[in-house]
């Protein structure tokens, strides 16, 4: 079993970029419409990332027309087409739960500084 899982790991995992919670990030997801497929973008807060080597996943939020959306997305899935981080959070916590309760400023979280 231990094999099987190690040749899975080496073949179907995915080059992504190292983000953490607290980080915004814009994630491209191919969605099948019918008989097309497009690309959906999803930009939002990552509230949590459970790293379990081939099945890692991370949550992402963001606020739509006032209402909380929140997605979860398998990281090294072929619907996932690219991840981009488009700013470091931070944060002490690994889940971010707590942002579900907060709205407006209260919600926003400062910037890591990361060093070039």
């Amino acid at each position: 079993m231990a094999y099987e899982l190690d040749t899975l790991t080496d073949t179907k995992a995915v080059e992504r970029p190292d983000f953490n919670s607290g980080d915004t990030v814009r994630v491209h997801a191919k969605v099948v419409e019918g008989s097309r497929e497009r690309i959906q973008v999803f930009e939002g807060v990552v509230i949590r990332k459970r790293n379990k080597g081939i099945v890692s996943n991370f949550t992402v939020r963001k606020i739509a027309s006032g209402v909380g959306v929140e997605r979860t997305f398998p990281l090294n899935s072929p619907r996932v087409d690219k991840i981009e981080v488009v700013r470091h959070g931070k944060v002490r916590r690994k889940n971010l739960y707590y942002l579900r309760g907060l709205t407006g400023r209260a919600a926003r979280i400062k910037e890591r500084r990361v060093g070039a």
